[in-house]
């Protein structure tokens, strides 16, 4: 994660969040949609919950590492992408097919 740009980092979690988010309880969804999709800064944050920045940060941090956590173990996230990338490569060569498949899921 460390040499991911602050953009690959933001779409990252947010697609983990997409799958995971409902694991998560409500207010660490709460503070993790106010900070990644609607761009408050954790000070903005902490006010509104009436609560420390550091608290805010702690719980981001801690959000984060459990998404982690959860695509380590499930890799719903992973074969996700695995899965469109073949959709992607094959979609040339066996557009029928594929749009046969599609309409089946």
């Amino acid at each position: 994660m460390n040499n991911m740009s602050l953009l690959e980092k933001k779409e990252h979690y947010s697609m983990l969040f997409d799958f995971y988010g409902s694991l998560l309880t409500e207010k660490q969804q709460d503070y993790f949609s106010d900070y990644y999709f609607n761009d408050l800064s954790l000070m903005e944050i902490s006010t509104y919950y009436n609560v420390s920045r550091n608290a805010v940060f702690d719980q981001i941090k801690k959000t984060l590492k459990i998404l982690d956590d959860y695509e380590e173990k499930l890799h719903l996230c992973e074969l996700y992408i695995k899965r469109n990338n073949l959709y992607d490569e094959y979609n040339d060569t066996c557009k029928e097919l594929i749009t046969k498949l599609k309409e089946l899921e």
